[in-house]
């Protein structure tokens, strides 16, 4: 007999995942991720980007 893994479960709210929207458990804290992402909520570790003075 094998051991399981243990469930996974939903990044934002901590539910079981389903299949069906995984890796989230539903479309809701599916688009919620995708509007976090949308608004810069999330950010990817880097050096700060160079911001350009316009010219007059």
């Amino acid at each position: 007999m094998t051991a399981s893994a243990p469930a996974r479960k939903c990044p934002i709210c901590g539910k079981p995942r389903l299949p069906a929207h995984a890796p989230f458990c539903s479309a809701r804290c599916r688009d919620r991720d995708l509007l976090q992402w949308l608004q810069d909520g999330y950010a990817l570790p880097g050096p700060r980007a160079e911001v350009e003075e316009p010219e007059d």
